[in-house]
């Protein structure tokens, strides 16, 4: 802040900036698990793999066009593991263990991240409080949520 009362100086504003835009990224992507959790049948979603399986289902092959990304999911805990996903331009494959060179890499405990999908735990939240972590491009991240609705 700059000694004008609420004016922004540049860093300020770019950290906001940033802030907003991962903010957004978590929102996405917490919509896009209440979905994948939605598409599995199942009132309530109990383990990580049962998410890939709902988020499986309710793969967008039009809204994956021309998007060429990799998602890596890294979850700790006893139902943790890795997944994968591998969007390549309306296609996909989804998979167990780790992809070579992700773009957007998601890490959390396995109940927290099975929370985030059933909606039980707010994306925010998990993401504020640390309790999920995206690294990488925020786009590609955001756009998880549109292949996957």
């Amino acid at each position: 802040m700059t000694d004008r009362g609420n004016d922004l100086d540049l860093g300020d504003y770019m950290k906001v900036k940033s802030v907003r835009r991962c903010l957004m990224t978590v929102i996405v992507v917490a919509h896009c698990l209440g979905a994948a959790s939605a598409a599995s049948k199942e009132s309530s979603v109990s383990t990580p793999q049962q998410v890939f399986d709902g988020m499986r289902q309710s793969f967008q092959a039009q809204k994956a066009k021309g998007v060429h990304a990799r998602y890596q999911w890294d979850l700790s805990g006893p139902q943790g593991g890795e997944w994968w996903i591998d969007v390549n331009d309306r296609t996909f494959k989804m998979g167990k263990g780790k992809i070579d060179n992700p773009n957007v890499t998601f890490v959390a405990k396995d109940k927290d991240w099975v929370a985030v999908s059933n909606g039980q735990m707010g994306g925010t939240w998990a993401y504020l409080t640390g309790r999920l972590k995206i690294r990488g491009d925020q786009g590609l991240a955001r756009k998880l949520g549109e292949i996957f609705p």
